[in-house]
Parts: C-alpha cells; sequence; structure tokens
C-alpha cells in the first residue's frame, strides 16, 4: 500500500508556502514608492494615449494620458505633493483619521477599554462563556491592543478557571478579535473612517458617483452600520456555534499545562478600576448629553437656499464620537489617578499620535500615488482596461458573482499581504471605480463592504497579520510544542464559516435592497 503523507505535514508545508511568499512581499510603503516611479516611466512611454468612456450623460467622454515627464507636469507634482496630494487629498482625510485617534487614544491609555474588557470576561456565566468573548472580540476593534493583548489572554485564564482547555477560550476570542474587525454595534469607529473617506476618494477621483443604489448620497463613516451592526450579532452566533461544533469537542480532551506560578486572578479588577467605570458611566451620560444638545441646537438640520436638507450633526458625527471617548476616558482616567491633570489628558493624545508615524509615511505616499494616478489619467485608463475586460467576458449581467468574485479575491491575498488600510489603498482605487464601470449596481459602499468581509475573515489564518506571533506565544503558554501550523488548523472552521455566511448576508443586503448604511 502507498504511503501518504500525514495531513500535518502538508498543512505544515502550505503555512511554509504563505509564510516564505508573503515574506518576499515588500512593505505596502516600499510598493507605493515603485509605483510612483512605474508612473512616471510608464506615462513617458504611453503619453499622449488617448480613449474614450462613457459619461454620466450617456456620452462618450474622451481621455489623454499625460506624459508625467513633460517639465509642466513635474512642475505639477511638486507644487502639490505636499498641501493637495497629502495634506489636503479627499478634503483633508488625514486629519479626520487623526482626530478619531485623539478620542481613541484618551479612552486607550486612560486604561478604560483594559478595565471594561476584565469587568464584563469575569463576570460571564459559564454557559455564555464562548459568545461574550466572541461578543467582546469584535466590540474591542475599536482599540485593537486592547482585544489582542489583553482578551485573548483573558480568556485563556478564564477557561483555565473552569477546568478547560484554555486554547478553546482563547481561539472563541481570536476569532472575535481579528474575524470581526469589521463589525461593530458602534458608527464611525476608525476603520469605517478609513475605509469610508478613502472608498469616496477613490470613487470621486474618477468620476464615481458616491451614493448608494437608490441614489442617495453616503455618508462616509457610517454608511456600513446597519450591516456590520447586523453582522455582529450573525458573527457571534456562528463564532459560537463553532467553537461549540468544532473547537471545544477537539481540544477538550487535549492535554496543556499551567505556567509556574500563574494566578487566575491576575486579570481581576481592582478597586480603583471599579471606581473608575462608575465615573466613566457618568462621563457617558454627560457626552451624550451634549451631543443631543448639539444635534438639537446648532447642529439640528436645516432646509438650505436650494430646497436641500442638510444635517450638520451627521456632517460632524466623527467629532461628536471623538468628543464622547474623550469624556468617557478623561472621567475613568480622573477617577483611577491615571489623569491628575489636563496636560496628562494632554499626554494621551501625544502616545496614541506616536503610534501614528507609519500612518503618516503610508499616506505621503499612497496619496500622492493616488494623485498622480487620477492627474495622469492612468487610473482612468487601468480601470477603462478592467472593465473592458470582465464586459468581455459578460460578467456585467450578473453582479453577484462580481462580488463573490472581488470577495475571494481579497481573501487570498489577504493570506499573503498583511494590514487593512494598506491593501484597501492597493485594491480599492482600482476596484471601486472598475466594479461600478462594469455594472452601476456595484456602488463604492457595497465595494467596500466587500473587501471587509473578505479581509476580516482570514485574518485568522494568515501568519502575515501582525499579531500571529503574539498570539502564537501567548497560546504557548499552555502548550510549549503548539506551532502556528496548529493554530491556522485551529481556526481555519471559523474563517471558512465566517467567510460564507458573511458573504451571503453582503450578498442578501444586496439582493434585496437592504441599506448598508445611513
Amino acid at each position: 500500500m502507498e504511503a501518504t503523507e500525514p495531513l500535518d505535514t502538508k498543512n505544515n508545508r502550505i503555512i511554509a508556502f504563505i509564510e516564505k511568499a508573503g515574506k518576499k512581499i515588500p512593505d505596502p510603503i516600499i510598493i507605493f514608492i515603485w509605483f510612483l516611479g512605474i508612473i512616471f516611466a510608464f506615462t513617458a512611454i504611453i503619453g499622449g494615449l488617448t480613449f474614450q468612456t462613457q459619461g454620466a450623460d450617456g456620452g462618450l467622454v474622451t481621455h489623454t494620458i499625460k506624459d508625467m515627464t513633460d517639465a509642466e507636469n513635474v512642475r505639477w507634482f511638486f507644487d502639490n505633493a505636499l498641501l493637495t496630494n497629502w495634506l489636503g487629498f479627499g478634503n483633508g482625510i488625514l486629519g479626520v483619521i487623526l482626530i478619531v485617534m485623539l478620542g481613541v487614544g484618551v479612552a486607550e491609555n486612560s486604561g478604560l477599554f483594559n478595565a471594561i474588557i476584565k469587568k464584563l470576561g469575569t463576570r460571564l456565566n459559564e454557559k455564555f462563556l464562548a459568545p461574550a468573548l466572541i461578543f467582546l472580540g469584535i466590540m474591542s476593534s475599536i482599540a485593537t491592543d486592547a482585544g489582542y493583548l489583553i482578551l485573548i489572554p483573558l480568556a485563556g485564564l478564564l477557561y483555565a478557571g473552569l477546568g478547560k482547555n484554555p486554547l478553546i477560550g482563547m481561539a472563541a476570542a481570536f476569532a472575535g478579535v481579528s474575524a470581526g474587525f469589521s463589525a461593530n454595534l458602534i458608527p464611525a469607529t476608525p476603520v469605517d473612517v478609513i475605509i469610508g473617506l478613502n472608498a469616496q476618494i477613490f470613487a470621486e477621483s474618477q468620476g464615481v458617483p458616491f451614493v448608494s443604489s437608490t441614489g442617495e448620497e453616503l455618508s462616509a463613516p457610517t454608511m456600513h452600520y446597519y450591516f456590520i451592526f447586523a453582522s455582529t450579532f450573525m458573527l457571534v452566533a456562528l463564532g459560537t456555534w463553532v467553537t461549540n461544533k468544532f473547537i471545544e469537542p477537539r481540544f477538550k480532551n487535549v492535554s496543556y499545562e499551567l505556567p509556574e506560578g500563574m494566578d487566575l486572578s491576575d486579570f481581576s479588577v481592582t478597586k480603583e478600576e471599579k471606581k473608575g467605570l462608575k465615573a466613566a458611566f457618568w462621563g457617558l451620560l454627560a457626552s451624550l448629553g451634549v451631543v443631543a444638545l448639539l444635534a438639537l441646537g446648532p447642529l439640528a438640520p436645516y432646509t438650505d437656499e436650494s430646497g436641500k436638507t442638510i444635517s450638520p450633526y451627521l456632517n460632524n458625527v466623527i467629532l461628536l464620537i471623538t468628543i464622547v471617548f474623550i469624556f468617557v476616558g478623561a472621567a475613568f482616567g480622573v477617577a483611577t489617578g491615571k489623569f491628575k491633570s489636563l496636560m496628562d489628558i494632554v499626554k494621551a493624545m501625544i502616545t496614541q499620535m506616536n503610534t501614528m508615524g507609519y500612518i503618516l509615511v503610508l499616506t505621503f505616499f499612497c496619496y500622492n500615488f493616488l494623485g498622480l494616478l487620477g492627474y495622469s489619467g492612468l487610473g482612468t485608463y487601468i480601470t477603462y482596461l478592467g472593465a473592458s475586460g470582465l464586459s468581455a467576458l459578460g460578467l456585467q449581467q450578473f453582479p453577484v458573482l462580481l462580488i463573490i468574485g472581488f470577495v475571494l479575491t481579497t481573501a487570498l491575498i489577504n493570506l499573503f499581504v498583511g494590514g487593512l488600510t494598506s491593501k484597501w489603498m492597493l485594491l480599492g482605487p482600482i476596484f471601486v471605480p472598475m466594479l461600478y464601470q462594469v455594472n452601476p449596481a456595484m456602488t463604492p459602499e457595497l465595494v467596500a463592504a466587500a473587501y471587509r468581509v473578505a479581509d476580516s475573515s482570514t485574518n485568522i489564518i494568515t501568519p502575515m497579520m501582525a499579531y500571529a506571533g503574539v498570539i502564537l506565544a501567548f497560546m504557548r503558554k499552555y502548550k510549549p510544542d503548539l506551532s502556528f501550523g496548529d493554530v491556522i488548523a485551529m481556526m481555519i472552521p471559523y474563517s471558512l464559516v465566517f467567510l460564507v455566511f458573511w458573504t451571503s448576508l453582503l450578498v442578501g443586503f444586496f439582493a434585496f435592497g437592504i441599506p448598508f448604511g445611513f
């Protein structure tokens, strides 16, 4: 009888291939630097090329590729590199992102997120432990470090305290934190802002209307809220089912060990944190009162001279949510003694800004690349070629196949390229206008939602995920011989189930005309 290769060996070879391929892919910043050089070189070759696309009125619009090596165009690049292409790109999208992080920084650096996770985690009934951990993981996506660094090890302690294999709880928490990254009950999270505002830029830079399938203008930070709200409950249910059906039966009898000197009360809520949580509750009520007064007062809807209804509170939802985070975080920090003066709150904001260096560098090269792509006409040409190719295949008649195809493409790329934001910067400028040109039903918020589903579903099975090594280290405390291949094998059921059912929910929203957000 011919010997067969053990399944574990095959899995390890696949993982090794993914790791090897992923390591050969440069950092996204390097990729964008290359892209800038490629645009200059390529437009020098095809500069002057003309092509026609269909305009909004149904007529043909003629486009011409600019040669970016011409002196006039080189001057344009240098004149616009700082203020227009970077700081002013998308009406100041970079500033909006930074403002959101200021509020999150106050709440996170005060210790509020850690205390909430510990408070809820230690009060969970055994029966509801898995769904609660998944739910907390999803909600922790507003501050990813708290989810990865606090919730996942806490989940191991909670299960160990119940005499269960800690890996079961850690897998459930990992599924919630990472795979549920694009779901939440809170609107306009940093991820919503980054995905939404960039989707608007990608669309408008190539003449794609930033409207829903019903023709209504989209609000970038909240355009997915109904979808991610529904996704939260669906993912909790699916994650619980996978945990109970696959993970717990597989690991309940697997041996594990407790690290020497481990105290199962390590994650108990301190007296100061309890005091802080009470203060944070009153801070939340106060902040919501301030928001309500603004929304009913100076930011209330009104009708302008043209008869159009303007809703200032929706247009400023980012600042309003930032105010809530600052109020609640400051209240917690003052009550626990973490913040003793206004300067301490400012320092919390500065600390958060210190983590944004990569984003600043990434956006400088990315936004200049996007500006160059639009100015040269090359972006429109790429969209034209891609749309023509998909139309030639007849896919314009099957928007559901376009959705599924884009989800699967992104899910595969995610195995080799980490980083939600950087991948969106790479894929969004191409696919948002391209898919719309193929079929106008592929609106910007639909394409962006499909991206979020795909990216989040395969985060837990790629070694390229930023916290992959951290999660492995946490799990090895209980199972020293655990490999990352074992972790991937453990998480595959979550990934596949999430990908299938989440994509189905996405298709359902599209097919039944359910709004993705407001």
